[in-house]
């Protein structure tokens, strides 16, 4: 299936939906592809687990406490 980026702003839940039956959504921006969303394979673990995204806050050594990490990234600046 492919879709515009118009149509994925308007009509989400459908090519979600489609996306849920197994189908591929190809979705273009001014007539040319740039995304493609495809449905989640339930089941395998292999893929999580090979995902170097995945805990990407459990091995970091250069921070101690990640509330207050996140919390000094969040504060105001000032100038």
């Amino acid at each position: 299936m492919q879709a515009t980026s118009k149509d994925l702003r308007f009509h989400t839940k459908e090519i979600l939906d489609a996306a849920m039956r197994g189908e591929e959504v190809v979705i273009t921006f001014h007539g040319k592809p740039c995304a493609k969303i495809v449905p989640i394979t339930t089941g395998s673990n292999q893929e999580s687990k090979q995902n170097e995204f995945c805990g990407m806050w459990k091995d970091r050594t250069d921070m101690d406490d990640i509330e207050s990490y996140v919390r000094n990234l969040r504060k105001r600046r000032s100038f």
